[in-house]
C-alpha cells in the first residue's frame, strides 16, 4: 500500500474516531434555536456542519416537516437550502408547498428541491449537495426504514458536512431510529396552538419536540412554538384568558332537539 494512501486512511480513521467520541464536548459552531431550555441542553444551540435526524411520530409527517423547516430557517437564514425528497415521500405526504414554507419564514428564492427516484439516488444527491460549501443546509427526506441509510452512510454524510461546513437535516418518515453518527436525534409530534387573536386565521405552529439523542450532552422534551416572523423557536405564550368548562347537562338543547324531531 502506498504511503499516500496509508496516510489518507489514517486521517479518515482519526476523523471518524473524533466524530464517534462520547467524551468532552467538541468545539462546534452552533446557532441558538431561541427556546431557552432547549438551547441550554444543547450547550448553546444546534451544531452547524453536522448531521441531525428528525423522526415523525406516527402520522405526524406534517409536524416533522414543519419542525425541519424551522431548523433549516435557523441554520441557513440567508444561504441556499437544498431539499432532497424521495419520490415515495411525495406520494405519501404530498408535494412541498412553497407558499407554506414562505409562511413559515423560509425564502422560496433560496430553496432548491430535488426529487430522487429511490433511496440510493437520494443519498447520493444529498452527499453531492453537502460537498458544496455555498449552501447553508441540506434536507434529506427519506420514507421508510431505508436499509441503505445505515451507519456507514451516516458516517459519510457526517464527514461531508464537517468538511464543507454545511448542515445536514435528515427527515425520516415511517421509520425507526437506528445507530448513526448524527449529532442529535429528535422525535416530533404536533402540539396544541394557543388561542390566536381574532384577526388571525390560525395560531403559530407548536411542536412537541423530544430530543432522544445528543452525542455530547443530555436529552429533553419541550413544547416549542415557531415564530414565523422572527424565525425563532420559543416557549408558547400562556393562555391570556380562562377557558370555560363544558356544561355537563344542557336541558335547553335537549328540548330544542325534541321540538325539531316533532316538527320533522
Amino acid at each position: 500500500m502506498s504511503t499516500a494512501r496509508t496516510r489518507t486512511l489514517a486521517n479518515l480513521r482519526g476523523r471518524i474516531e473524533r466524530i464517534e467520541t462520547h467524551g468532552d464536548t467538541p468545539d462546534l459552531n452552533k446557532v441558538a434555536l431561541g427556546h431557552a431550555a432547549a438551547d441550554a441542553t444543547l450547550h448553546g444551540g444546534l451544531a452547524l456542519a453536522a448531521v441531525h435526524e428528525v423522526f415523525a411520530e406516527g402520522h405526524q409527517s406534517a409536524s416533522a416537516t414543519g419542525f425541519v423547516a424551522g431548523l433549516a430557517g435557523r441554520v441557513s437564514p440567508r444561504r441556499p437550502l437544498v431539499w432532497v425528497r424521495q419520490d415515495f415521500s411525495e406520494i405519501e405526504s404530498g408535494a412541498l408547498s412553497l407558499s407554506g414554507l414562505c409562511e413559515l419564514g423560509l425564502d422560496p428564492r433560496l430553496l432548491v428541491t430535488v426529487r430522487a427516484p429511490d433511496t440510493d439516488a437520494a443519498l447520493q444527491t444529498a452527499a453531492d449537495a453537502l460537498a458544496c460549501d455555498a449552501l447553508g443546509a441540506v434536507v434529506l427526506e427519506v420514507w421508510g426504514q431505508a436499509r441503505q441509510l445505515d451507519l456507514v452512510a451516516s458516517r459519510k454524510l457526517t464527514l461531508a458536512a464537517a468538511a464543507s461546513g454545511v448542515t445536514a437535516l435528515l427527515l425520516r418518515m415511517a421509520a425507526e431510529p437506528r445507530p448513526s453518527t448524527a449529532e442529535t436525534r429528535w422525535i416530533v409530534r404536533a402540539a396544541h396552538s394557543p388561542p390566536s387573536a381574532p384577526w388571525t386565521a390560525w395560531g403559530a405552529p407548536v411542536f412537541d419536540a423530544q430530543l432522544v439523542r445528543h452525542r455530547h450532552g443530555p436529552v429533553g422534551r419541550w413544547i416549542m412554538e415557531w415564530n414565523c416572523d422572527e424565525c425563532l423557536f420559543s416557549e408558547p405564550a400562556s393562555y391570556p384568558q380562562p377557558l370555560a368548562a363544558t356544561p355537563a347537562h344542557r336541558p335547553h338543547q335537549a328540548q330544542a332537539f325534541g321540538q325539531q324531531r316533532r316538527a320533522g
